[in-house]
């Protein structure tokens, strides 16, 4: 259940190529939540938003080439550290090929800063909507078993968060 907010200067990428990574980047998402990219159900609440941004500086000088911001917010518990990493590998990549060789290929262009919104926070339908839930809905599973898996998940994320960063 991705929300992306995927930042791509105008002309930058071709309308195509354009269409086909906000295609791409959902997929990345949903898989690396655990799920199926081919779902209906699953598709239907990843949500991707397109922004423009009218200019992107870079040391207070507009910048000789396009850079992507994107922003990947998923429930507390739906990625783990290496779940993380690979998204943001995974993603980097995607807008990297998606300009075709258009560019020189350079990661530094491409930043990406996946998100966890805290469980009992994420809000949809006009109402708060638990990880348990999300779960639920997602695998038409049983109740009492989502909420296991949520609760394992989002412990794992606050053990996680705890602990100090890796160096």
């Amino acid at each position: 259940m991705p929300m992306l907010d995927v930042y791509v200067p105008e002309g930058a990428l071709r309308p195509d190529a354009e269409a086909a990574l906000l295609g791409r980047l959902t997929d990345i998402l949903i898989t690396h939540e655990g799920f199926d990219p081919t779902d209906p159900v699953t598709r239907a609440v990843s949500w991707a938003f397109l922004h423009r941004p009218v200019a992107v500086h870079v040391g207070g000088l507009p910048a000789e080439e396009p850079r992507y911001k994107i922003v990947v917010t998923v429930p507390e518990g739906q990625l783990d550290r290496s779940a993380r990493e690979s998204v943001v590998a995974e993603v980097t990549e995607a807008v990297l090929d998606a300009e075709e060789g258009a560019r020189p290929r350079d990661a530094t262009r491409v930043w990406v800063f996946p998100t966890e919104i805290p469980d009992g926070y994420w809000g949809g339908r006009g109402r708060i909507t638990p990880l348990s839930d999300i779960l639920q809905r997602l695998t038409g599973g049983d109740l009492d078993q989502a909420r296991e898996l949520a609760a394992q998940r989002i412990a794992a994320s606050r053990t996680e968060r705890a602990a100090p960063p890796p160096r």
